[in-house]
């Protein structure tokens, strides 16, 4: 995590969150240990996490983090990745969503070897490499990262543009929901000048301040908009994912 002057973002995973709990969740969890002297609070946290089913597949099936089961799970249901596509993952820091679309993109669905498609990814954090997925580490509120991702797309458009990005909570509620609402304007901004017409974004939402604003935007700018909340996703957590569908064109 990084912070920027008073503003302290994770735009995507950590290299330390076990698993990508989600990191507004995980750091509220932080939160409630340190109020309540919860040390138990911790321990019950990882205990329940090392029993997770889906950080236990995780592990057996090579993936870096739990979320990829996440966005298998909306991609099995609505069958966005296809042999071909161009990818653009958002925030992808530790690399699992990256790993999925890989494999959907291969021709025998293997971690390595050929791939049928392109995958770019960015985040603020470090990322370990994947074979045949070009990184960029950067700012994605900054021009300069998107400059690098327009090179890193030579001209082309995205067919699917997937954004795990969540702001780290200040507590404040208020500046919460801003941050959450200008990270989802970003990434349809993003979609709508670099995604084909007929294109999907799949974007990480959080329940709560700026839910409504999040869900006006999607439905200005796409003409089918599902909200998807994946088994993956823990039950107490408060993310779903909107999934936005054919641009709609400006008048």
């Amino acid at each position: 995590m990084v912070g920027l002057g008073t503003v302290n973002f994770a735009l995507g995973g950590s290299q330390m969150d076990l698993g990508h709990v989600g990191i507004i969740d995980a750091m509220t969890t932080q939160s409630k240990s340190t109020k309540t002297g919860g040390k138990k609070v911790n321990k019950a946290w990882l205990h329940d996490h090392i029993n997770d089913p889906y950080v236990k597949l995780a592990g057996r099936e090579g993936y870096r983090a739990r979320a990829a089961y996440k966005l298998k799970e909306i991609d099995e249901a609505l069958h966005l990745i296809k042999p071909g596509h161009l990818v653009v993952d958002l925030g992808s820091t530790p690399g699992a969503w990256s790993q999925y679309v890989r494999r959907r993109l291969s021709p025998d669905g293997a971690a390595a070897g050929d791939l049928n498609g392109s995958i770019i990814a960015l985040d603020l954090l470090p990322m370990e490499p994947i074979e045949g997925v070009t990184f960029i580490q950067g700012d994605f509120r900054e021009a300069e990262s998107v400059v690098q991702l327009e090179a890193a797309m030579g001209g082309r458009q995205a067919d699917v543009v997937v954004s795990d990005m969540a702001p780290n909570l200040s507590g404040i509620a208020s500046a919460d929901a801003a941050r959450i609402e200008y990270l989802i304007e970003l990434a349809i901004e993003f979609a709508q000048n670099h995604m084909k017409p007929q294109g999907t974004l799949v974007a990480k939402v959080f329940h709560g301040g700026s839910y409504n604003e999040v869900v006006s935007h999607f439905k200005a700018a796409f003409q089918t908009v599902k909200p998807f909340k994946p088994k993956a996703s823990r039950d107490r957590s408060s993310e779903t994912f909107l999934v936005g569908t054919g641009l709609k064109l400006s008048k």
